[in-house]
């Protein structure tokens, strides 16, 4: 005998948009992107906050830009052609994460992915949603929105 919610479960697939940061993948859902584009040029702003890059001119809009090499503690690296910049809403701010480079976008059953492991699960995890396993491949699956604490976002509003 079978139960219907375990089936259902089963056949519920999550959209991620995938991309790497250093040597490691990551998934965020689909729905959080607004779009992906490649790099252009960043203006640095004077006293803008550590992990503001800059800002860029996106069709009319000044859009602050967050280096993920830096948020994730990496060392800095030369934007080159596989470089790009997902661009998301954040509580009605518009920003862009700049990674390494987006791999693709893939459906992940529901059943594949896990809570984050207890020794990443915490105060400075918050924005990991979990871990989902395809193939041989694991991803860390991130929630944009909580990448970035209140006071963060309110430094964003400002730059």
């Amino acid at each position: 005998m079978y139960d219907a919610d375990e089936v259902e479960a089963d056949l519920e697939l999550i959209q991620l948009v995938t991309f790497s940061i250093g040597e490691e993948e990551f998934g965020v859902n689909i729905l959080q992107v607004q779009e992906i584009i490649r790099t252009m040029e960043i203006t640095k702003v004077p006293r803008a906050p550590a992990f503001v890059e800059g800002v860029i001119n996106l069709r009319g809009k000044v859009i602050p830009i967050v280096d993920m090499r830096s948020r994730f503690g990496l060392r800095a690296k030369e934007h080159d052609k596989y470089t790009r910049i997902i661009v998301i809403e954040i509580d009605m701010i518009i920003v862009g994460f700049v990674v390494d480079a987006v791999s693709e976008v893939l459906r992940l059953p529901a059943n594949a992915v896990q809570p984050p492991p207890p020794v990443v699960a915490g105060m400075d995890a918050d924005y990991i949603d979990g871990v989902g396993k395809l193939d041989e491949r694991l991803l860390i699956l991130l929630d944009l929105n909580s990448l970035l604490d209140s006071d963060e976002k309110e430094a964003l509003t400002g730059v």
